[in-house]
């Protein structure tokens, strides 16, 4: 019998999950993140292991998610050096990178940048050749100085081929080893969105070895030796540890992902709006045809706008670890600061000093945690109001989420699924499983290995079908670079989106592709 692990990291707690080859879940735990990260999934996996007789061999693939890059980001720390190699002059002068970044960030990055020949109009025309010799000129004055290039080229998502010719110096120069990002690969038409987008991905190679190395050594520390190791991408697939060094952008709002595929696999439900609530935050997704639904707008990351796929999720400040704040005038107000990893010392049912969501859901008899004596002091009016107002600001959030009027299914999970009210308005029915706490770990444990495209074509210069199986087939290929089996990958989303100021009949098309993992993936 094969197994499979999977583990996820939040900000307040640590699951891993073992499920079988039936995808029967056999063994669970919790556990508090630790500062370091690492610790604390070396605890879960030896918890999730304590509870079952599985010989820890037996486990041939194990999953991460992780919140380390986006972390990386927000707190501005353990970011490399990058290049940034912008491909479109003449063109762009007028808006040169970090255009709008916070100086913070740009500090933490350090970073060096040029505006060199090259680069394409909307329609495919090229508005310069590439010069090799002014980038071979700029890298030699850049040698020492950066840890990693970004190379972006204007209307690279058309055509990314000077993006590869730029690539090819930098190898020449820089040696084949040195880390490069190609925006072509990472995001979508909008220049600066795509170039932050890239710039972001290469000031993460750093963080993202330190993830895999420190993911395999811990498997390998608890005996975990014969698996093929993955991360959580945010679109809900995997990617090999190795596709992931490539790719740590990908991994950021993998968290949230995880739990709505978690969802959808305890719900059984293709279509449904899921409701994750942890410790610190409360966050919203829509499942589309059982998977995630994208973000069709710019999506913010550390307050830097990109355009690189990601999950379409809506967070708000309502958590377990959610502190009450009571005034002097008898008013409340409900966060949005929590006591996150540290509620078993600060809330009040653990003998902390802290009003916590958890202390009223103890309060009301919702739940049975720590001592419920040590809330009994709490106004019971108190509590029914700050019960009123969580379910006000769940509703809103929910009809945020929605687009079309009526009624929807709502899969609720998470470990602080407790604050939650038995009903909500704007909702049919509200689904809960008992595994529901660990939906995360068990939505990294179940993903499939993905890959996507997108390119734009112009169906004046190419058949349609021809078009659509291109995109296809160069997904396809993502997915095998990923990890993913040949004969397994199915096209699960094809969209087709027609660009009006374009002539030739020009349309975007993106396609997305889902496969089982090739075992043989060495992680």
């Amino acid at each position: 019998m094969a197994y499979r692990l999977g583990i996820d990291v939040g900000g307040t707690n640590t699951d891993a999950v073992i499920l079988d080859e039936n995808n029967r879940v056999l063994a669970q735990t919790k556990t508090h993140t630790t500062e370091d990260i690492g610790s604390g999934i070396a605890t879960a996996i030896q918890q999730v292991f304590a509870d079952t007789e599985i010989a820890k061999e037996d486990v041939t693939i194990a999953m991460l998610g992780t919140t380390q890059c986006t972390n990386a980001i927000v707190e501005r720390k353990k970011l490399i050096s990058v290049g940034v190699l912008r491909v479109a002059a003449p063109a762009t002068h007028s808006i040169p990178p970090f255009t709008d970044w916070d100086p913070e960030l740009v500090a933490a990055i350090r970073p060096q940048t040029a505006i060199v020949s090259g680069g394409h109009e909307y329609d495919g025309r090229l508005i310069a050749a590439v010069d090799e010799d002014e980038v071979r000129t700029v890298l030699e004055q850049w040698r020492g100085k950066v840890d990693a290039v970004a190379i972006v080229g204007a209307f690279s998502s058309l055509n990314a081929d000077q993006e590869e010719q730029v690539r090819a110096v930098v190898a020449q120069v820089y040696g084949k080893d040195f880390p490069v990002s190609l925006s072509s690969a990472i995001g979508s038409l909008g220049l600066i969105e795509r170039e932050n987008a890239t710039v972001l991905n290469s000031a993460l190679f750093a963080v993202i070895e330190k993830v895999t190395s420190g993911f395999a050594n811990s498997l390998r520390d608890v005996g975990v030796t014969d698996a093929s190791l993955f991360l959580c991408q945010n679109d809900g697939t995997l990617m090999a540890l190795d596709y992931a060094q490539k790719y740590p952008i990908f991994t950021i709002g993998s968290g949230p992902t995880n739990s709505i595929r978690g969802a959808a696999f305890l719900s059984e439900l293709k279509d449904a709006i899921v409701l994750d609530i942890g410790g610190t935050t409360s966050d919203l997704g829509v499942l589309v045809n059982g998977f995630p639904r994208e973000s069709s707008i710019a999506v913010n990351v550390g307050g830097v706008k990109t355009n690189f796929r990601m999950p379409d999720i809506n967070s708000i400040g309502i958590g377990g670890g959610t502190v009450v704040h009571q005034h002097d005038d008898g008013t409340f107000t409900v966060g949005p600061d929590s006591v996150g990893y540290r509620i078993t010392e600060k809330a009040l049912v653990f003998g902390g000093d802290v009003l916590t969501l958890t202390d009223v859901a103890v309060r009301l008899g919702k739940a049975n945690l720590g001592d419920p004596e040590k809330v009994a002091h709490v106004d019971l009016d108190l509590a029914q109001k700050v019960e009123q107002q969580v379910k006000q600001m769940l509703e809103d959030a929910i009809d945020s989420m929605k687009t079309q009027a009526g009624d929807v299914d709502l899969v609720l999970v998470g470990g602080g699924a407790i604050v939650a009210p038995a009903t909500l308005n704007g909702v049919k029915q509200i689904h809960q499983d008992q595994l529901g706490a660990v939906a995360n770990a068990i939505g990294a444990t179940i993903a499939q290995v993905g890959g996507e495209y997108e390119k734009m074509y112009s169906y004046d210069a190419v058949d349609r079908e021809d078009a659509l199986a291109d995109a296809t087939e160069a997904a396809k290929q993502q997915a095998l670079k990923a990890g993913a089996r040949a004969e397994t990958v199915k096209l699960v989303e094809m969209t087709e989106t027609a660009i009006a100021y374009a002539p030739g009949n020009t349309t975007r098309v993106k396609a997305k592709v889902v496969g089982e993992i090739e075992l043989d993936t060495l992680g």
